[in-house]
């Protein structure tokens, strides 16, 4: 596997856990932070940290397997109006192009 998947799910888990972190910064803002936030950011870190061990073990079954759920579950996420306040979209859409970055690239590993 290229080092291309590995970087690209490093900075997923980085950019997944500052996400918790502002979450806990806003938390006094019931707006920003609802119970949805929490285990959204929850669950995407779990996925990020799954994402990372699966690239640094050269796991790409897995790996592309993550990644395609992950990317079609943050697709729904951010298309769904009302559930998430606007800055969680706006991360998920970063993390689901870094995510379709990586699904991309074990691609063209394949067919090389």
């Amino acid at each position: 596997m290229t080092r291309t998947p590995r970087v690209l799910a490093g900075v997923y888990l980085a950019l997944s856990v500052l996400t918790l972190f502002a979450a806990f910064a806003l938390r006094r803002h019931a707006t920003l932070v609802s119970d949805a936030v929490w285990v959204r950011g929850t669950i995407v870190v779990a996925s990020a940290i799954l994402t990372n061990v699966f690239a640094a073990r050269g796991d790409v079954r897995r790996l592309r397997i993550v990644a395609i759920v992950m990317t079609v579950a943050i697709a729904v996420i951010v298309s769904v109006p009302g559930l998430f306040p606007l800055w969680m979209k706006l991360e998920q859409g970063v993390c689901g192009l870094l995510l379709l970055g990586v699904v991309v690239s074990l691609r063209r590993r394949q067919a090389a």
